[in-house]
C-alpha cells in the first residue's frame, strides 16, 4: 500500500488525477495506466526515471489509453471520481448527516481514497460537523475551485455559498446549477469513492440530482420506526425510477444502551430497517445505536469514527463501510 502510496505520489507530478486510471507494483515492476492524454515522449522518459528510483522497483511501464465520451451522455462530469455513493433518506430528522460524514471517514478508515460532498441545501451541516464552517472557497485559476481537505477527506459543502443562518429559498433549477458548479467545479484529487450527503425526501431536486449524477450506488437511512420506514421505502422505490442500484439500509437509532446499568432499550421498535430490507429485496448495511456521544461529537466537529476511532460506536460504522465496499466491488 506505502509503495502503491508512492508511485501514485509521483505519477501526480506528471499527469493530473483525473488522467490516471490505474498504479500497481507486481513483481518489481511498476505499472501506470493512463487515460485520454496524448502519449508525450519526454515526459513518459522522465516519469520512468523518477519511478525506478523506488526502492524495489527495477522495471516501469507506461501505458497510454483512450476511452472516447459518448455525446450523448448527459451526466455531469466529475473529474478525478471513480465511484459516487448516495446517502439519502426518505425523510429528515433521521441522521442522515451524522451517517453519512461517518461512513466516509470509515471508508478512509479501510484505505479508500474518500471525497464527501455536502449536496444537503436544506441544512448544510458537513462543515459543522468537519469543522471548516465559514472557510472560504480556494481558487488557483480563477475557474475551478480546490476541496477543502479534513481528517483526510477531500469535502465541500453547498452550505460554502450561503450563511448558515439565512434559509435557503431556491427553485429546483437554481439549486442544481449550484450542485452542479461545486461538484463539476471541484478538483478532485484520485476519488476512489465520493459520498454524497443528499437532500432528504424524494423531490424534484433529490431526483434530478439521482439522474444526472453517475451514482454507483445508494444507501437509504432510516430509524426503526414505522412512519420513518414509509419514507424510507419511498427513497428506495425513486433511486429504483432512476435506474440506480440500492446498496442497502442502515438503520440508525436503532436501540439505547444505558451507560450505568448496560440494559439495552429498542426506543424506536426492534429491527424495523432490517425487516423492511428482508421485505423488499435490499440488503441491510447495519445498524448504528442511539447514543448522546455520537450527537455531541458531530456537533463539536469532531465526528465519533475519527475522535474514539477503536470505540463501539467507530465499529458500527466500520462494519456499514465494509459492506458498501463489498458491494461496490461486486458491480465492478
Amino acid at each position: 500500500m506505502a509503495e502503491t502510496d508512492a508511485l501514485r505520489t509521483i505519477v501526480l507530478k506528471y499527469f493530473s488525477p483525473e488522467n490516471i486510471d490505474s498504479v500497481n507494483i507486481f513483481n518489481n515492476r511498476a505499472i501506470v495506466t493512463l487515460i485520454n492524454t496524448p502519449e508525450d515522449t519526454s515526459k513518459t522518459e522522465a516519469l520512468k526515471a523518477e519511478i525506478l528510483q523506488l526502492e524495489g522497483v527495477s522495471k516501469a511501464t507506461i501505458v497510454y489509453t483512450t476511452v472516447k465520451e459518448d455525446e450523448n451522455d448527459h451526466h455531469w462530469k466529475i473529474r478525478g471520481v471513480k465511484k459516487i455513493v448516495a446517502v439519502a433518506s426518505g425523510k429528515g430528522g433521521v441522521g442522515k448527516s451524522t451517517t453519512a460524514v461517518n461512513i466516509a471517514l470509515a471508508l478512509k478508515r479501510l484505505g479508500q481514497r474518500v471525497a464527501l460532498f455536502d449536496a444537503d441545501i436544506y441544512g448544510p451541516s458537513v462543515p459543522t460537523m468537519l469543522n471548516y464552517e465559514g472557510a472560504a472557497l480556494i481558487s488557483k485559476d480563477g475557474t475551478t475551485f480546490e476541496p477543502f481537505e479534513v481528517m483526510g477527506l477531500q469535502t465541500m459543502s453547498i452550505g460554502t455559498l450561503v450563511d448558515r443562518n439565512t434559509p435557503v429559498i431556491w427553485r429546483g433549477p437554481k439549486a442544481c446549477g449550484a450542485l452542479q458548479q461545486l461538484l463539476s467545479d471541484v478538483n478532485w484529487a484520485d476519488v476512489d469513492v465520493m459520498v454524497i450527503d443528499m437532500p432528504p425526501g424524494t423531490g424534484d431536486i433529490q431526483i434530478t440530482l439521482s439522474q444526472q449524477v453517475r451514482i454507483s450506488g445508494a444507501v437509504i437511512v432510516s430509524t426503526p420506526q414505522d412512519i420513518a420506514l414509509i419514507d424510507a421505502i419511498k427513497g428506495v422505490n425513486m433511486f429504483k425510477a432512476v435506474n440506480v442500484p440500492i446498496l442497502g439500509i442502515v438503520e440508525n437509532m436503532s436501540y439505547h444502551i444505558c451507560e450505568k446499568c448496560g440494559h439495552k432499550e429498542y426506543i424506536f421498535g426492534e429491527h424495523g430497517a432490517e425487516d423492511t430490507a428482508g421485505k423488499i429485496g435490499v440488503d441491510f448495511l447495519g445498524g448504528v445505536p442511539l447514543n448522546i456521544k455520537i450527537r455531541s461529537h458531530a456537533d463539536a466537529g469532531t465526528p465519533i469514527v475519527e475522535s474514539e476511532p477503536d470505540g463501539k460506536f467507530a465499529k458500527a460504522y466500520l462494519n456499514i463501510a465494509a459492506n458498501i465496499i463489498k458491494k461496490l466491488n461486486y458491480q465492478a
